[in-house]
C-alpha cells in the first residue's frame, strides 16, 4: 500500500501526516508513507485545498486534516 500526503508543508499537512503514520505504525501496516510537496506532482492529482491523502493512486481525502478513526477506515481497518 502506498499513502501519500500532499501538501506544501504548512501545519494542517503535517498534522495529517503525524494522524496517518501514527495509524501506519499502531496497527503495524506494510504501508509506504510519503509527503509529496512538489506542486506539478500535487496537480496531477487534480486537488483545490491541502492537505490530501492518496491511498494507492486514489484520493481519499482533501482539505482537512482526518482523525485517527477516519485513517483506520479509508486503510480498511
Amino acid at each position: 500500500m502506498e499513502i501519500k500526503v500532499l501538501g506544501a508543508g504548512c501545519a494542517k499537512c503535517k498534522a495529517a501526516y503525524a494522524v496517518i503514520e501514527k495509524v501506519v505504525k499502531e496497527n503495524g501496516l506494510d504501508a509506504t508513507l510519503v509527503k509529496v510537496e512538489d506542486i506539478v506532482e500535487m496537480l496531477s492529482y487534480n486537488i483545490m485545498s491541502t492537505p490530501a491523502v492518496v491511498v494507492d493512486g486514489v484520493v481519499k481525502i482533501k482539505g482537512y486534516v482526518p482523525s485517527e478513526s477516519e485513517v483506520r477506515k479509508i486503510l480498511g481497518l
